[in-house]
């Protein structure tokens, strides 16, 4: 069972949590919603969460995913990251770890 994470706001899964899945706006703009490994989160919210409060880590198990995911390699930053090719089903996030 190989274990993905997401950043995002408290406010969005909430939203997520009454509309019966999870998407991100980077689905609708580049077709896919970004997620991280674990070594990779630090970095992720030191890039693009800043001073953001109110924050939480979704704890995904691909194994339970609808959407595909793909280890993807990011040129601007040498890595692989994991990207979910759809909305993320609720079930598929076992836990919600607030940042």
């Amino acid at each position: 069972m190989p274990i993905i994470f997401h950043v995002t706001t408290a406010t969005a899964w909430n939203e997520a949590r009454q509309q019966g899945f999870y998407t991100a706006s980077s689905l609708a703009d580049e077709g896919f919603v970004h997620c991280s490994q674990q070594h990779q989160v630090e970095g992720v919210l030191e890039r693009y969460f800043g001073d953001i409060t109110g924050l939480v880590k979704l704890v995904i198990d691909t194994d339970k995913l609808a959407s595909k995911f793909v280890f993807d390699w990011s040129p601007s930053m040498a890595d692989t990251f994991p990207h979910v090719y759809g909305p993320i089903n609720l079930d598929s996030v076992i836990e919600v770890v607030a940042i």
